[in-house]
Order: C-alpha cells, then structure tokens, then sequence
C-alpha cells in the first residue's frame, strides 16, 4: 500500500515531535492491507487531541525527571554486571513488585481489555486471568527455588540443570532466540505500528516516528540498567494508576454517560457486566473459561507468565535481596495486576458502549480513520479524547510511562541474556566486569536500532510475532517439573521447544488445521487446538525423555545440593547419593511444594475474590460484594496461617 498524508494545520517540528510521543501508545492494532490502493487523508486541527499547555508541563517535567533518574544511577550501575544487570541483588519486595506492575502495564493492554469486553463482555477476560494461576504457582513455590539458583539469569539455569552439549546448546540457542530474535520482533511491532500512526495522524517521516520513539527510551536504559529501570518503575507505576484510575472517573460521569448507574443500566451495557460467562451457552464456557482455567496458564509460555517463572519475572525475583523478598515482590504483584488494575480500563470500556455502541458509530465520530483501522479496541483512544487539560497529559504521560517501561524492561532483559547467556559463554569466557557492561549499553542500544530498522522494512509484524510466540505452546509443562522430576534431561526441552513450534507452524501454514478444525468439517471443535497442541508436544518430549539418556549423577546431584527442590521425584537421586555415602541434603525438614500449593490455592481464592468483590462494589451489588469482601478476609487470614507455617529451612 503506498499512502499519502496531509494536514490542514501544520504545526512546528518540536509540538509534532512530543504530539507524536502521545499518541504513539494507541497503535498496536493498527494494519494495512497488502494492496497497492493509493489513499489520501485530510485531516483537520480540531481532529487532534486538544493538547494545552499544562499538559505538556507534565509530560516534560516527566522524562525530566526519567532521565535524571538514569543519570543519577549511572555511575553506579556501570561498576559492575551484577549492578547492570541485577542492582547487585539488594532490591527489596516492594520495589520490586512495583516494578512488575508497571512492566506489565503494555502500551496496548487498555485497547485489548476494551476490545475484549466490547466484544465479549467482561467475562472475556478470562482469557488472560486465567495466568493467576501460574502467577501464585511462581509466588509459593518457584519464586524460593530461583532466588536459591543464584543464577544471573534464568537462561544460566540450563547448565545447572543440566550438562554437556545438550545443556550448552539450549542457553546459547535460547539467548539468540529471545535476547535477539524476539526483542527485536517485540519492538519493532510497537515502532512499525508508531510509524503508521505518525504517518496518518501527524504526517511524519518514518524515521522521524523511530527517533521519537525510541530515543529518550534507549539513552536511558542504557544508562542507568537494571537499577534505573526498577528506580523509574516506582514512578511509571504511580503516573499509570493515576492516569487510568482518573481517566475512568472523569469517563463515566460525562454528561453523555450520566454517571455508574447509568452506565449499569444502558442497554448496549447490561449484557456485558457478568465476570463469569453464561453457563447455558457452552461454547462460551469451555472457549473463554474452562480451556483457560483447565489448559492454558499451565501449558504455555509468553513473557511475563511463564510456567514456573522466567523471563523479566525471573530477573526481579534474581535481583531481590533474599528468598523472602523474592516471593513478596511477586505477590503483590499478582494482587495488583490481577485483582485491581483492570478495573479503572473495563469501566472505560463500558462507558465507551454508551458513546459509542458498535464500531459503525466511532466512525461517524471518525470519519477518516481508515476502515481496516476500525474496531472496538479504538474505543479506549476515542473517549481519552473527550478528557480535559491536565487530566489528558496525565493519562497520556501514563501511556508513555507503559511504553518506556515495557521498552526498557525488554532492552535490559534482553541485553542480559546477549552479555551472560552468549558474549560470556561464546565469545570471551575471560571478560572484565567493565567489558560487561560495556557489552550490555552497546547491545542495548544495537537491539533498539536493529528494532527500527526492521520496523521500517516491514509492513506487517504481527504475524511473524505470533508464529514466534506459538513456539511456547504445549511448553509450559515441562517448565514446571524440570524443577521436581530428575528424569528431565535437556533433550525434553528441546524437542518439546521444536516440536510445539513446528506443530503450531503446520496448523497455521497449512491444510492441517482446516482438515483439524475448522467448524462443522473438522474433527475437533476450534477451541480444541490448544489441548491438542498440549498432547501431541508432551507425548513427543516425554516419548524423547525415555529414549535419550539421563543426566549424569554428578549434574543431578550437584543442583540438588544447592536447590534442594524435595519431593518424590528426586528419590532416586537422593537414595543413590546416600548408597554412595554422599551427603546432598541440608536440613530433615518437611517437603514444602505441598504447603505452597495450599498456599497458592489459597492466594487464588484471596485475588479472586478481592477481584470480583471490587467488580460488585463498582456495580453496586452491595450484598454480593460484602459476602465477597468477607471470603477474602477469610482467604487472606488462612493464607497467613500457611505461610506462617511454611519455615524458611524446609526442603
């Protein structure tokens, strides 16, 4: 497609440039059909957020005060790699959980939530809710065992766990793959989706687009690392909240709203509000509750939620000062990001439904927005239009907060993985501390570059970014027994790395997946994809378990000896130590996974119903809610009990 933009109103190249960084976070769903249509818009000056004064005040005073927090800890974070990397793992919960939050707030997470409950209603986001679960499996029971590896990241855990070429291989593999590979892809979604923006709303060349968006972002990371990522996190977190909790408030009492009761009552509203879905209707159940709660959070992989921990989770449960601090971080994590961050965006959504009832009325309010820009995840941007100066540069300073958080975060983290995982490894075993970090600021800055060079040769990345992400399916079993059956060797996680993807790559790119199914000719319904995904991956790792040899004694019992993970599945490793008079156990204490997983069950009854008691207050079901406030106390006070029970030297 080749596109022409005009504007009716031009404005100066600094107002374009900081316009431009404002409206960047509305863009992930942004597409261009494969024609070579020529379009031309016109757009008009009173088509543009009305951005006054004050509100660039605080977006300025905002990456003023980002970037002086990135030369501030500067000096600091260049001393070392573990200060790069890890803040020299003295961080405590609290920031760190902090941190979490705001990481996960994506740039896009307030159209997807908008679009899932304009579509489907509320209930739809089971679909990523259904992730608590393998949140508080990573709280109570693999958050210790991380922090107990010491590992500078969770790639290094490989040739823990494992040993010889096999082991190798997979951290190598693994650092290309996800420090390059799917960075890069990651973030150049995000850029090439900017420059479309750019293009249509302001006409800005494309590179322009790149230098905004990415330049403030990569100077500082670069500079500060780790330590100035989780350091400016408390602040992004704090401006985030803010923007969406007074977005929401303002939204749902404009006089064309008329207030919560008015929206509880709207009929475009009514058939959108339950947090469950409807039970008689079947396809919904299984679809948006059943297969997420029964399959998907423990089978497969995506950052942020992976089974067993990883990832940027990992790496804040590594820099913690302790086990303790490690498991308080990702608590109050889940506790923020599942139970109450969601609700200031659904009530967005449904004020939005009042407004804008189908995707037919936002583009009569949108008359040249194009129409494969149209949907219902445009909702959330047209009613941030309608918010007044002060409280727009607010929430768009929140936005920009989500995207410099998510930028910085992936930068760090993937750099982390090139430094540790394959410079260290690969290309010089003798490196210096200061040749580290110097490897860590370069290849920040060329993942950033290489992003924007990608982004400004493709026209569509979210394709190739989903078939990388259908990689982890059928995954995530394996993720979490590694930790808890000897029997895994480094062979089962890569066939079943290989196996899933190649499987998800068949049904996608060929006459599989119609014949498989496609609905009322194929053999299984289309909700059945993902649990057939799940088998055929775990037959075939488990089936190359068996076949391929154990890992050695003296692997085996060397990460027992610093891990000490319990449990029957290590049995025979243990007995065998003991037959050769090899003392690999500390302590004669109790198992602790069954204690975690009561723990856990009972931090998934406290998050959800602290999740659905404030979806009750909200709706002005006050019985309701109080019964629900009442069970989470309940949950909270037995949780205490168990967590106080489970003693910090217990296998």
């Amino acid at each position: 497609m080749v596109l022409f933009v005009k504007s009716c109103n031009s404005i100066g190249d600094t107002i374009g440039f900081y316009h431009f960084l404002l409206l960047i976070f509305q863009m992930e769903r942004c597409k261009y059909g494969g024609s070579k249509k020529i379009i031309s818009l016109d757009f008009n000056q009173n088509q543009r957020m009305d951005i006054q004064l004050l509100d660039y005040i605080i977006i300025f005073g905002f990456f003023a005060i980002v970037l002086g927090i990135g030369i501030y800890v500067s000096k600091k974070s260049g001393q070392s790699s573990s200060e790069y990397f890890l803040s020299g793992r003295t961080m405590p919960w609290w920031l760190l959980g902090l941190s979490m939050v705001a990481t996960t707030f994506s740039t896009d997470t307030p159209n997807l939530v908008t679009d899932l409950v304009r579509s489907n209603g509320v209930s739809a986001n089971w679909g990523w809710w259904c992730f608590l679960l393998t949140g508080m499996l990573t709280v109570f029971v693999y958050a210790k065992l991380w922090r107990k590896s010491n590992v500078k990241t969770d790639l290094e855990f490989y040739e823990l766990r494992y040993g010889g070429k096999p082991a190798s291989f997979l951290r190598k593999f693994r650092a290309v793959y996800l420090g390059v590979l799917f960075n890069v892809i990651t973030m150049s979604a995000v850029t090439l989706a900017a420059i479309k923006i750019g293009g249509v709303m302001l006409g800005l060349e494309p590179w322009v687009t790149v230098v905004a968006a990415g330049l403030i972002t990569v100077i500082f990371s670069a500079m500060g690392g780790f330590k100035g990522v989780v350091y400016s996190d408390f602040l992004l977190f704090f401006v985030a909240m803010a923007g969406a909790i007074g977005a929401a408030f303002y939204l749902v009492n404009l006089p064309e709203v008329g207030g919560i009761d008015a929206v509880m009552n709207d009929a475009n509203v009514k058939d959108k509000l339950s947090i469950l879905p409807n039970f008689n209707d079947k396809k919904a159940l299984i679809t948006m509750l059943i297969i997420p709660l029964a399959v998907q959070w423990w089978s497969s992989w995506y950052p942020g939620g992976e089974p067993g921990g990883g990832g940027y989770i990992a790496q804040r449960m590594l820099a913690a000062k302790n086990e303790n601090h490690a498991i308080g971080a990702t608590f109050f994590f889940n506790i923020m990001h599942y139970a109450l961050r969601p609700w200031p965006w659904i009530l967005v959504a449904l004020a939005s439904l009042v407004v804008y009832p189908d995707v037919a009325s936002i583009a009569e309010a949108f008359p040249n927005v194009p129409a494969d820009k149209l949907g219902h995840d445009l909702a959330y941007s047209a009613m941030l239009t309608k918010l007044p100066s002060g409280l727009l540069g607010i929430v768009l300073a929140s936005l920009v907060a989500a995207y410099m958080s998510t930028i910085s975060t992936q930068l760090n983290w993937g750099s982390s993985y090139l430094v540790f995982d394959f410079y260290k490894q690969q290309v010089n075993p003798n490196a210096t501390e200061k040749q580290m970090v110097a490897v860590g600021r370069l290849s920040t800055v060329v993942l950033m570059v290489l992003s924007a060079f990608l982004a400004l040769a493709m026209q569509n990345a979210m394709g190739i970014f989903n078939l990388l992400l259908s990689f982890g399916a059928g995954t995530g079993l394996i993720f979490i027994l590694r930790w808890f059956w000897w029997r895994i060797n480094a062979w089962s996680e890569i066939t079943a790395m290989f196996s899933s993807g190649i499987l998800a790559i068949l049904l996608e790119t060929t006459s599989l997946r119609p014949f498989l199914f496609k609905p009322g000719t194929g053999l299984f319904p289309d909700w059945a994809e993902l649990p057939f995904i799940m088998v055929i991956t775990s037959i075939i790792w488990l089936t190359a378990t068996f076949l391929t040899q154990p890992e050695s004694k003296e692997v085996l019992q060397g990460f027992y000896r610093k891990i000490q993970p319990g449990g029957p599945g290590w049995k025979k490793v243990v007995d065998e130590a003991k037959t050769e008079e090899i003392n690999i156990t500390k302590g004669e204490g109790e198992w602790s996974v069954p204690s975690g997983i009561t723990a856990m069950l009972l931090g998934v009854v406290l998050i959800y119903t602290i999740m659905f008691a404030t979806g009750h207050w909200i709706y002005g079901k006050t019985t309701s809610a109080l019964v629900l406030t009442g069970a989470a106390l309940v949950s909270g006070f037995l949780l205490t009990k168990v967590w106080q029970g489970m003693k910090d030297n217990i296998l």
